[in-house]
């Protein structure tokens, strides 16, 4: 007999639990089901243990621009200590107070694979093969995430590369790391077993770092990259990947003709919706493919509104803060709310935690003259403002507001500099609030803080 429940959500992430605990404060019944560690790929292998091995590197690099601490600091990172506090930030890899939170939450706990098995059916294996079969009277909700994409190079998938989640989560420091990309993962995680004392190359194809972000951007991190010990090759493709046996050391061939060599081997070069072994193909839909959904979240194509899908399997928005607000919104909308999602594509938030530190929402320049939006730009450094001097000597960075000037709201903002993602929040509420700017001039920033480059942004538009 199958267990009946109002809910059912498969994925037990960041996006899974948010989900599930909405629809269980509104009075439902739900199940979590989860086969790997509650808390998913955020908590044990992504945001949290990467910022845990960054932060310190940071905090290193920021009291060596101080007068009166910089003379005080002697030797470099201690690895170990880096290492054992990376693992206390996730729980040492156990799920332990996360179960506890669940169950908090009223949530009833499912351990094993989940995969859809027809409408409102889930079926769940167990790793010991048991099977369990859920219904949902209400709502199914996939939020299974996503996984790294490994390209089809010759070599590369025999030579057993880390992801993120080895990336993150490795016993010891490298003597010599290859980063393969230029995102968020890449540069991140460079810089960070870089300052654990790894010898650190970074290969990306194309001719710049965070293409997607604002130009200086990636022309700012790759300077801060290099000056770190990183050695940067630009415009060059893998050709080949040999490691035989899989361990060892692995060589890299490149289309520049170079051949690099080195301990271990990351690529950071996008990520694939987790849909294949989903059962998909029992609803109508396609195994392996993005869960296409409307502004409620439901699923396309699948007759009578009953399944839905969240964060990164419905690639809309790959951050999982963005995951979390669209769980928030299909927990609304189960329970029989009005809600729709929109700033998943309009006010997104993202801060890149190397140094500087970049912080951005909305649109870039170049995303708002596509759309064919009136745009004007105003940009300032952030070294010239008072704040920014205090924290430390040689500190610098840049705002950039992308404006539309026939409504004079702010359509994106990008921030590089120290601790700058702790005043994007501000700027998200400018976007998502489409504050005009004649009453941003009334919101005066506190001297002398950093923020007060708000001020001076709105000087160089003229007001």
């Amino acid at each position: 007999m199958a267990e009946v429940f109002d809910v059912v959500v498969i994925g037990g992430g960041p996006t899974g639990e948010n989900a599930g605990a909405r629809a269980a404060a509104a009075g439902m019944s739900v199940a979590l089901v989860e086969h790997e560690l509650l808390g998913g790929e955020c908590s044990y292998w992504a945001c949290i243990p990467s910022k845990a091995l960054l932060r310190p590197g940071d905090a290193l690099w920021m009291a060596k621009q101080v007068p009166g601490v910089r003379e005080t600091l002697k030797g470099p990172l201690v690895a170990s200590a880096v290492l054992e506090h990376r693992d206390a930030m996730v729980g040492y890899y156990k799920d332990d107070s996360q179960v506890k939170w669940a169950e908090g939450a009223k949530l009833k706990v499912v351990r094993g694979h989940g995969k859809l098995a027809g409408p409102r059916k889930v079926r769940v294996e167990a790793k010991d093969g048991s099977v369990r079969e859920l219904e949902a009277k209400r709502a199914v909700v996939l939020a299974t995430g996503s996984r790294p994409r490994i390209p089809d190079i010759p070599g590369l998938k025999e030579a057993r590369p880390w992801d993120n989640r080895e990336g993150t989560a490795a016993r010891q420091v490298p003597q010599r790391l290859l980063v393969l990309g230029g995102g968020v993962v890449a540069v991140e995680l460079a810089q960070a077993w870089r300052s654990l004392g790894a010898e650190v190359t970074l290969v990306e194809r194309g001719k710049a770092l965070l293409s997607r972000f604002e130009s200086f951007v990636g022309e700012q991190v790759e300077h801060a990259l290099r000056e770190d010990g990183v050695k940067v090759v630009m415009g060059a493709t893998v050709t080949n990947v040999s490691r035989p046996g899989g361990q060892g050391e692995v060589t890299v061939k490149l289309s520049t003709g170079e051949e690099l060599r080195a301990d271990a081997l990351l690529v950071g070069m996008g990520r694939v919706p987790r849909t294949d072994e989903l059962g998909l193909e029992t609803v109508g839909l396609k195994p392996g493919e993005t869960v296409q959904v409307d502004d409620q979240l439901r699923a396309k194509g699948v007759e009578g509104g009953w399944l839905y899908a969240c964060g990164d399997v419905n690639g809309r928005n790959l951050l999982t803060h963005m995951g979390k607000y669209q769980a928030r919104l299909v927990g609304d909308v189960i329970a029989g709310k009005k809600a729709s999602a929109w700033a998943d594509t309009k006010a997104t938030p993202q801060v890149i935690f190397t140094h500087p530190q970049v912080a951005s929402v909305g649109l870039t320049e170049a995303k708002a003259r596509e759309k064919g939006l009136p745009v004007r730009t105003v940009q300032y450094d952030l070294g010239k403002v008072s704040g920014t001097s205090l924290l430390g000597e040689k500190l610098g960075g840049t705002a950039k507001l992308v404006v539309d000037e026939k409504r004079r709201v702010v359509l994106g903002a990008t921030f590089t500099g120290p601790e700058v993602g702790e005043m994007l929040h501000a700027a998200t509420i400018a976007v998502a609030g489409e504050v005009s700017l004649d009453t941003l001039w009334h919101a005066v920033p506190s001297f002398p803080t950093m923020s007060e480059v708000w001020l001076r942004l709105l000087e160089e538009y003229g007001l």
